[in-house]
């Protein structure tokens, strides 16, 4: 017994085989996380050294090249670049595609181990990397600012409360800070001050380091209980770092603000942040790889609320910019568009069939195919984006013809006075092998398109693989669904009563139309 005859002879067991279907592909469907585009993960690792106080030209020369010279070494780099500022260097090494990023990692700590012995005595901290993403954007940018408040206090209310709450939301991968204001005291020298009075700046630096640090100056013993001596030296207050005494001369102590201007200010004072035309501190959310875009940002701005509540009221937090605007009206564009080809397909096959039991076969055909599609998404780890949206646009003319087949060839049968049931048996039987090419013909379609090679190939993949399953599904369907649903809905025809005015007047235009395709032909 063959797979169509089986499902005629069982319409129960049929229908529950579909439920099944339509059952997976809902809850897939549910599971499904938004995005843009596919997720392409490039392998790339960022490098940071620092040197505090050299130039970009000894960066490059002493930190940047002994390191490049060693990552040169490594098998699978397709680039790598850096970037030298004072005090920093930054190197960005991209691998291929196919490189596995944790053993790519494995390979830089081993390169940077051996670039170390070469790298000046004078970094005491050794370099560090890190595995990043280019192709990872951020999906919400937050705007903190406050009118009356330095933005140094903003800076720490946005680092300390407002980041680190989102950052423990689900679906968040982290929260980077841009444009920080973090509060520092700045120490201003005046050579000819320091000159006068004969101190080194190596001098100045101890005193300053001294005040600076939070370690205990020491101990106290006793019979009875053991003390920490905390001198309290560790300060945000410029007006503490103005009275420590930097060296003695002639007697006399030389504080800090008879050689130098100490003001409040910030750690980096060539960066900011704005909104709009307001300075601000702006935080940059990033998703995690398999999280829902859309979710995400709803479920940071739904916390939005308790945030404020959190900060004082002089602070405010904006919405910079939401990346699920766009996905959000891509993806409704592209469903909009999706739910106009279904229906059609569906006029057209009634135009032309002038049948409504007819049309509800392939029609049942066309949605459920597209529903079962989304559980294979879901299981392959795909996303609902403007790629997978594509496939399911463009294979709505496709997974229809393999039930229009079905169809159309059964109930010629019908047509010739054979009864619906019978006629699906014979008509199933003899069109099996015929659906089966027809499916595997459009799937090797795709196959150029699914072994594209590089960025592309990854980005096209979803779409590949997201049209083969839906038309596979389809071949599926038309070889069990339809012939049950001909064998349970059709009717026999009665050649004897006379057609309404409609369909005289379309069978006049289907006639010509086929009699001068006859002539053209001849």
């Amino acid at each position: 017994m063959s797979l169509q005859e089986l499902c005629i002879r069982r319409p129960v067991m049929t229908t529950l085989l579909m439920a099944s279907l339509i059952v997976v592909g809902v809850f897939g469907y549910r599971l499904l996380p938004v995005a843009a585009l596919p997720r392409v993960d490039f392998p790339t690792i960022q490098i940071s050294a620092a040197l505090p106080g050299a130039s970009p030209e000894t960066m490059a020369a002493s930190v940047a090249t002994p390191i490049e010279r060693q990552l040169a070494t490594i098998a699978g780099i397709t680039s790598i670049s850096s970037t030298s500022t004072t005090g920093s260097t930054s190197i960005v090494v991209q691998f291929d595609l196919a490189r596995d990023i944790d053993n790519a990692a494995l390979d830089v700590q081993s390169a940077l181990s051996v670039a170390q012995r070469q790298l000046p005595i004078e970094m005491t901290v050794p370099p560090s990397f890190r595995k990043v993403n280019p192709a990872d954007a951020p999906v919400l940018f937050l705007s903190v600012m406050s009118d009356t408040m330095p933005l140094s206090e903003v800076h720490e209310y946005a680092d300390t409360i407002i980041s680190q709450q989102i950052s423990q939301l689900p679906g968040v991968a982290q929260v980077n800070i841009f444009g920080g204001q973090k509060y520092a005291v700045r120490v201003r020298l005046n050579p000819d001050a320091i000159a006068a009075r004969g101190i080194s700046m190596q001098e100045v630096q101890a005193a300053v380091a001294g005040i600076s640090s939070i370690t205990p100056t020491g101990t106290i013993g006793g019979q009875k209980q053991n003390l920490t001596l905390d001198m309290g030296l560790g300060t945000k207050d410029a007006a503490r770092y103005r009275e420590v005494v930097v060296a003695w001369r002639n007697g006399a102590p030389v504080r800090l603000k008879e050689i130098a201007t100490v003001d409040d200010g910030v750690e980096n004072e060539r960066i900011a942040g704005w909104y709009n035309d307001t300075r601000s501190i702006n935080l940059a959310i990033y998703r995690q790889p398999d999280a829902n875009t859309v979710e995400v940002v709803d479920l940071v701005k739904k916390h939005l609320p308790e945030y404020r509540a959190q900060v004082p009221g002089a602070v405010t937090i904006q919405v910079l910019m939401d990346r699920s605007v766009s996905i959000r009206q891509s993806v409704e564009d592209v469903q909009f568009t999706l739910g106009l080809a279904i229906g059609l397909v569906v006029m057209v096959i009634f135009l032309f069939l002038r049948n409504a039991r007819a049309t509800i076969i392939p029609a049942l055909a066309l949605p459920l195919s597209i529903v079962a599609t989304f559980a294979a998404m879901w299981a392959f780890g795909f996303s609902i984006n403007n790629m997978t949206l594509l496939a399911l646009t463009l294979c709505v003319g496709f997974v229809v013809d393999d039930a229009i087949v079905v169809l159309e060839n059964i109930y010629r049968y019908v047509e010739r006075g054979m009864p619906p049931f019978q006629a699906a048996l014979i008509g199933a039987r003899e069109i099996g092998f015929t659906i089966v090419s027809m499916t595997l013909s459009l799937v090797a379609v795709f196959i150029p398109v699914l072994f594209m090679g590089g960025v592309v190939g990854r980005v096209f993949r979803e779409f590949a693989v997201t049209i083969s399953v839906a038309i596979l599904v389809s071949g599926f369907v038309s070889l069990t669904l339809t012939p049950m649903l001909c064998a349970r809905l059709l009717k026999p025809v009665d050649h004897h009563k006379r057609p309404n005015w409609l369909l005289r007047q379309s069978e006049q235009v289907f006639e010509a139309a086929l009699a001068g395709y006859r002539r053209s032909l001849d």
